[in-house]
């Protein structure tokens, strides 16, 4: 299976970010899983590639030219795709990736992460979409979309389709397993009466 990971190109303010980004590299090469991320030599991206390689797995690296002229690419991938713009790298991500593992990042992780399950809920792709909420960095993001939802922002059945676990093992499993329920967001007027 090949995961695709949105995580940090820092590697945050606590140790246990970098442990669980090891510890996740270490269940998915563990599975026979590949690695399917941004490219970088950096941060919590940096930390889950060198794991991944260590360990005798597979990481397939995306990333623009313009991050590779500033040298932050790793050079040591299995495979490393050099694309031209940013909205390219989702899309190749996208079309490598079985399925979607969010691990602590900032505003481009969660942007990422949310488009993969945007495009669940617009039927794009059933593709199953999972956090790993190391040390409850994730747990206001789980609060705002139980929110959306008694707000009537977000259905039930989407909401469902995010698959939450602070154990990588135990998420990586429940991500095999699951089946993205798709529900048709609009229909035609001639439908609706």
């Amino acid at each position: 299976m090949n995961v695709c990971v949105y995580c940090g190109s820092s590697v945050g303010s606590r140790p246990e970010y970098a442990d669980a980004a090891r510890e996740f590299a270490t269940a998915l090469v563990r599975r026979g899983d590949t690695l399917v991320y941004g490219g970088g030599n950096v941060g919590l991206m940096g930390v889950i590639a060198d794991a991944v390689l260590a360990s005798g797995g597979r990481a397939i690296g995306v990333m623009p030219r313009h991050l590779t002229e500033r040298e932050i690419a790793h050079t040591t991938l299995t495979e490393l795709h050099v694309v031209e713009t940013m909205h390219e790298r989702k899309h190749r991500m996208a079309s490598l990736a079985d399925i979607f593992v969010l691990l602590p990042g900032g505003m481009g992780s969660w942007e990422e992460f949310c488009e993969a399950l945007t495009w669940n809920q617009l039927g794009l792709h059933r593709k199953a979409c999972g956090i790993l909420n190391v040390s409850n960095y994730y747990t206001g993001f789980v609060d705002l979309a139980q929110h959306a939802v008694r707000e009537g922002f977000l259905r039930s059945a989407d909401y469902a389709n995010i698959i939450v676990d602070d154990d990588p093992s135990r998420l990586l499993a429940s991500l095999e397993n699951a089946v993205p329920q798709y529900a048709v967001k609009w229909m035609p007027a001639a439908e609706q009466a």
